[in-house]
Protein backbone atom coordinates (compact mmCIF):
# COMPACT_ATOMS: atom_id res chain seq x y z
CA UNK A 1 0.00 0.00 0.00
CA UNK A 2 2.83 2.39 0.91
CA UNK A 3 4.66 1.57 -2.33
CA UNK A 4 1.53 2.28 -4.38
CA UNK A 5 1.06 5.62 -2.60
CA UNK A 6 4.69 6.55 -3.24
CA UNK A 7 4.38 5.74 -6.94
CA UNK A 8 1.17 7.76 -7.18
CA UNK A 9 2.81 10.76 -5.51
CA UNK A 10 5.88 10.58 -7.75
CA UNK A 11 3.77 10.24 -10.88
CA UNK A 12 1.51 13.14 -9.87
CA UNK A 13 2.41 16.20 -11.83
CA UNK A 14 4.13 14.27 -14.63
CA UNK A 15 2.45 16.72 -16.98
CA UNK A 16 1.83 20.34 -16.14
CA UNK A 17 -0.95 20.60 -18.71
CA UNK A 18 -2.94 17.88 -20.45
CA UNK A 19 -4.09 18.99 -23.85
CA UNK A 20 -7.83 19.28 -24.32
CA UNK A 21 -9.10 17.27 -27.28
CA UNK A 22 -11.95 18.33 -29.53
CA UNK A 23 -13.20 16.02 -32.22
CA UNK A 24 -10.80 13.44 -33.63
CA UNK A 25 -7.19 14.53 -32.98
CA UNK A 26 -4.68 14.46 -35.81
CA UNK A 27 -3.18 11.05 -36.57
CA UNK A 28 -5.84 9.15 -34.65
CA UNK A 29 -8.53 6.91 -36.11
CA UNK A 30 -11.87 5.74 -34.83
CA UNK A 31 -12.22 2.03 -34.08
CA UNK A 32 -15.88 1.09 -34.11
CA UNK A 33 -17.07 -0.80 -31.04
CA UNK A 34 -17.97 -4.46 -31.19
CA UNK A 35 -17.16 -7.76 -29.54
CA UNK A 36 -14.60 -10.56 -29.85
CA UNK A 37 -13.51 -13.66 -27.99
CA UNK A 38 -10.12 -13.01 -26.38
CA UNK A 39 -7.58 -15.79 -26.07
CA UNK A 40 -8.40 -16.13 -22.37
CA UNK A 41 -12.11 -15.47 -22.11
CA UNK A 42 -14.63 -16.65 -19.58
CA UNK A 43 -15.88 -19.94 -21.06
CA UNK A 44 -15.01 -18.55 -24.50
CA UNK A 45 -17.51 -15.74 -24.05
CA UNK A 46 -17.22 -12.70 -26.28
CA UNK A 47 -16.29 -9.44 -24.59
CA UNK A 48 -17.63 -6.07 -25.66
CA UNK A 49 -15.30 -3.27 -26.66
CA UNK A 50 -16.66 0.25 -26.78
CA UNK A 51 -15.70 2.45 -29.69
CA UNK A 52 -12.41 4.28 -29.10
CA UNK A 53 -9.73 6.31 -30.83
CA UNK A 54 -6.26 4.90 -31.47
CA UNK A 55 -3.10 6.51 -32.80
CA UNK A 56 -2.44 5.65 -36.43
CA UNK A 57 1.23 5.11 -35.65
CA UNK A 58 3.39 4.02 -32.74
CA UNK A 59 5.18 6.90 -31.03
CA UNK A 60 8.43 7.69 -32.85
CA UNK A 61 11.89 8.61 -31.61
CA UNK A 62 11.38 12.17 -32.80
CA UNK A 63 8.09 12.50 -30.92
CA UNK A 64 9.60 11.07 -27.77
CA UNK A 65 12.59 13.42 -28.08
CA UNK A 66 10.15 16.35 -28.00
CA UNK A 67 8.50 14.85 -24.92
CA UNK A 68 11.71 14.49 -22.88
CA UNK A 69 12.77 17.99 -23.90
CA UNK A 70 9.50 19.32 -22.46
CA UNK A 71 9.53 17.03 -19.40
CA UNK A 72 13.17 16.58 -18.30
CA UNK A 73 12.29 14.11 -15.54
CA UNK A 74 12.03 11.50 -18.32
CA UNK A 75 15.56 12.04 -19.63
CA UNK A 76 17.90 9.04 -19.53
CA UNK A 77 20.07 10.65 -16.88
CA UNK A 78 17.22 11.82 -14.68
CA UNK A 79 14.52 9.14 -14.78
CA UNK A 80 14.01 7.42 -11.42
CA UNK A 81 14.94 3.73 -11.33
CA UNK A 82 11.51 3.06 -9.88
CA UNK A 83 10.06 4.09 -13.25
CA UNK A 84 12.57 2.63 -15.71
CA UNK A 85 15.34 0.04 -15.57
CA UNK A 86 18.92 0.49 -16.82
CA UNK A 87 17.92 -0.23 -20.43
CA UNK A 88 15.74 2.89 -20.70
CA UNK A 89 16.46 4.60 -24.06
CA UNK A 90 19.74 2.73 -24.32
CA UNK A 91 19.67 3.13 -28.11
CA UNK A 92 19.87 6.92 -27.70
CA UNK A 93 23.30 8.56 -27.80
CA UNK A 94 22.31 11.27 -25.30
CA UNK A 95 19.52 12.57 -23.12
CA UNK A 96 17.91 14.29 -26.06
CA UNK A 97 18.09 11.85 -28.91
CA UNK A 98 19.66 9.10 -30.94
CA UNK A 99 22.56 11.26 -32.10
CA UNK A 100 24.37 10.78 -35.41
CA UNK A 101 21.91 8.14 -36.60
CA UNK A 102 18.87 10.38 -36.11
CA UNK A 103 18.17 10.61 -39.82
CA UNK A 104 17.82 6.83 -40.00
CA UNK A 105 15.53 6.32 -37.02
CA UNK A 106 13.79 9.61 -36.17
CA UNK A 107 10.58 8.31 -37.77
CA UNK A 108 11.00 4.77 -36.42
CA UNK A 109 9.09 3.68 -33.32
CA UNK A 110 10.73 4.55 -30.02
CA UNK A 111 11.73 1.46 -28.04
CA UNK A 112 13.39 0.72 -24.68
CA UNK A 113 10.49 2.50 -23.00
CA UNK A 114 8.96 1.47 -19.68
CA UNK A 115 5.24 1.31 -19.00
CA UNK A 116 5.54 4.26 -16.63
CA UNK A 117 7.20 6.34 -19.35
CA UNK A 118 4.67 5.32 -22.00
CA UNK A 119 1.80 6.13 -19.65
CA UNK A 120 3.28 9.55 -18.82
CA UNK A 121 3.77 10.36 -22.50
CA UNK A 122 0.17 9.53 -23.36
CA UNK A 123 -1.18 11.52 -20.43
CA UNK A 124 0.89 14.52 -21.47
CA UNK A 125 -0.91 14.39 -24.82
CA UNK A 126 -4.28 14.24 -23.06
CA UNK A 127 -4.54 10.56 -24.00
CA UNK A 128 -4.01 7.13 -22.41
CA UNK A 129 -2.60 3.71 -23.22
CA UNK A 130 -5.06 1.28 -24.87
CA UNK A 131 -6.33 -1.67 -22.87
CA UNK A 132 -5.39 -5.24 -23.76
CA UNK A 133 -8.89 -5.86 -25.13
CA UNK A 134 -8.84 -2.68 -27.22
CA UNK A 135 -5.43 -3.54 -28.65
CA UNK A 136 -6.30 -7.15 -29.41
CA UNK A 137 -9.63 -6.12 -30.95
CA UNK A 138 -7.97 -3.58 -33.27
CA UNK A 139 -5.22 -6.07 -34.14
CA UNK A 140 -7.77 -8.53 -35.55
CA UNK A 141 -8.08 -6.38 -38.65
CA UNK A 142 -6.29 -7.21 -41.89
CA UNK A 143 -5.97 -4.78 -44.78
CA UNK A 144 -9.47 -5.53 -46.02
CA UNK A 145 -11.37 -7.09 -43.10
CA UNK A 146 -12.37 -5.73 -39.72
CA UNK A 147 -12.06 -9.26 -38.34
CA UNK A 148 -9.53 -11.56 -40.02
CA UNK A 149 -9.46 -14.07 -37.16
CA UNK A 150 -10.56 -16.89 -39.47
CA UNK A 151 -7.88 -16.15 -42.08
CA UNK A 152 -4.86 -18.49 -41.67
CA UNK A 153 -2.64 -16.33 -43.88
CA UNK A 154 -3.23 -13.35 -41.59
CA UNK A 155 -1.93 -15.27 -38.57
CA UNK A 156 0.95 -16.69 -40.58
CA UNK A 157 2.17 -13.20 -41.36
CA UNK A 158 2.39 -12.46 -37.66
CA UNK A 159 4.19 -15.73 -36.97
CA UNK A 160 6.68 -14.97 -39.73
CA UNK A 161 7.41 -11.59 -38.14
CA UNK A 162 7.76 -12.98 -34.61
CA UNK A 163 10.30 -15.51 -35.87
CA UNK A 164 12.58 -12.84 -37.35
CA UNK A 165 15.43 -11.11 -35.44
CA UNK A 166 15.17 -7.37 -34.88
CA UNK A 167 16.73 -5.35 -37.72
CA UNK A 168 19.48 -2.87 -36.84
CA UNK A 169 17.20 -0.02 -37.85
CA UNK A 170 13.44 -0.30 -37.47
CA UNK A 171 11.55 1.02 -40.50
CA UNK A 172 9.64 4.32 -40.36
CA UNK A 173 6.18 3.88 -38.85
CA UNK A 174 4.46 5.05 -42.04
CA UNK A 175 6.05 2.21 -44.03
CA UNK A 176 4.56 -0.54 -41.84
CA UNK A 177 1.47 -2.73 -42.29
CA UNK A 178 -1.75 -0.66 -42.57
CA UNK A 179 -4.93 -2.39 -41.46
CA UNK A 180 -8.64 -1.96 -42.21
CA UNK A 181 -8.99 0.99 -39.81
CA UNK A 182 -5.98 2.83 -41.18
CA UNK A 183 -3.78 1.87 -38.22
CA UNK A 184 -0.13 1.22 -39.01
CA UNK A 185 2.26 -1.23 -37.43
CA UNK A 186 0.08 -3.25 -35.06
CA UNK A 187 1.70 -6.24 -36.75
CA UNK A 188 5.22 -6.44 -38.10
CA UNK A 189 6.88 -3.50 -36.37
CA UNK A 190 7.21 -3.64 -32.54
CA UNK A 191 5.39 -5.10 -29.55
CA UNK A 192 3.34 -2.48 -27.71
CA UNK A 193 2.50 -1.63 -24.12
CA UNK A 194 -1.13 -1.71 -22.94
CA UNK A 195 -2.55 -0.05 -19.84
CA UNK A 196 -3.46 -3.33 -18.14
CA UNK A 197 -0.60 -5.50 -19.47
CA UNK A 198 -0.10 -7.12 -16.05
CA UNK A 199 -3.64 -8.53 -15.95
CA UNK A 200 -3.20 -10.45 -19.20
CA UNK A 201 -3.08 -13.94 -17.70
CA UNK A 202 -4.74 -13.39 -14.33
CA UNK A 203 -8.11 -14.79 -13.50
CA UNK A 204 -9.76 -14.41 -10.13
CA UNK A 205 -9.48 -11.58 -7.64
CA UNK A 206 -5.85 -10.52 -7.17
CA UNK A 207 -6.19 -9.94 -3.41
CA UNK A 208 -7.60 -13.44 -2.93
CA UNK A 209 -5.24 -15.41 -5.14
CA UNK A 210 -6.55 -18.76 -4.02
CA UNK A 211 -8.77 -18.48 -7.08
CA UNK A 212 -5.82 -17.81 -9.38
CA UNK A 213 -5.46 -20.49 -12.07
CA UNK A 214 -1.73 -21.07 -11.84
CA UNK A 215 -1.83 -23.43 -14.80
CA UNK A 216 -2.04 -20.35 -17.00
CA UNK A 217 1.61 -19.65 -16.27
CA UNK A 218 2.80 -23.16 -17.14
CA UNK A 219 2.58 -25.46 -20.14
CA UNK A 220 -1.07 -26.10 -19.34
CA UNK A 221 -1.93 -22.50 -20.20
CA UNK A 222 -3.67 -23.63 -23.36
CA UNK A 223 -6.37 -25.42 -21.34
CA UNK A 224 -8.17 -22.11 -20.73
CA UNK A 225 -7.68 -20.71 -24.20
CA UNK A 226 -10.54 -20.01 -26.56
CA UNK A 227 -8.46 -21.00 -29.61
CA UNK A 228 -5.54 -23.34 -28.93
CA UNK A 229 -4.29 -22.84 -32.50
CA UNK A 230 -3.85 -19.08 -32.06
CA UNK A 231 -0.10 -19.12 -31.39
CA UNK A 232 0.16 -15.43 -32.23
CA UNK A 233 -2.07 -14.42 -29.33
CA UNK A 234 -0.33 -16.96 -27.05
CA UNK A 235 2.96 -15.22 -27.74
CA UNK A 236 1.53 -11.77 -27.01
CA UNK A 237 -0.15 -12.83 -23.77
CA UNK A 238 2.95 -14.71 -22.62
CA UNK A 239 5.16 -11.71 -23.40
CA UNK A 240 2.91 -9.31 -21.49
CA UNK A 241 2.81 -11.62 -18.47
CA UNK A 242 6.63 -11.52 -18.30
CA UNK A 243 6.80 -7.74 -17.97
CA UNK A 244 7.02 -5.37 -15.03
CA UNK A 245 6.10 -1.72 -15.30
CA UNK A 246 9.69 -0.46 -15.14
CA UNK A 247 11.03 -2.97 -17.70
CA UNK A 248 12.39 -1.78 -21.04
CA UNK A 249 12.78 -4.03 -24.09
CA UNK A 250 14.54 -3.42 -27.41
CA UNK A 251 11.46 -4.29 -29.48
CA UNK A 252 8.74 -2.86 -27.22
CA UNK A 253 7.13 0.49 -28.01
CA UNK A 254 3.67 2.02 -27.58
CA UNK A 255 0.90 4.16 -29.00
CA UNK A 256 -1.88 6.15 -27.36
CA UNK A 257 -5.65 5.83 -27.24
CA UNK A 258 -8.66 7.93 -26.30
CA UNK A 259 -12.23 7.22 -25.28
CA UNK A 260 -14.71 7.86 -28.05
CA UNK A 261 -16.20 11.35 -27.62
CA UNK A 262 -19.77 11.29 -26.38
CA UNK A 263 -22.15 12.99 -28.77
CA UNK A 264 -24.57 15.39 -27.15
CA UNK A 265 -27.77 16.78 -28.61
CA UNK A 266 -28.43 20.41 -27.90
CA UNK A 267 -31.88 21.17 -26.50
CA UNK A 268 -33.85 23.92 -28.16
Amino acid sequence: MIRRLLIALLMFGACSIAQAQKGTPANMVHVKGGSFVPLYGSNSQAVSVNGFLLDKYPVTNAEYEAFVAAYPKWKKSEVKKLFADAGYLKHWASDLGVGAEAAKVKDSPVINISWFAAKAYCECQGKRLPTVNEWEYAALASETKRDASSDPSFYQRSLDWYSQPNPKYLPPVKESFRNFYGIYGLIGLVWEWTSDFNSALIVGESRQNSSLDRQLFCGAGSTGASDVKNYVAFMRYAFRSSLKANYTVANLGFRCALDQPVKTTAKL
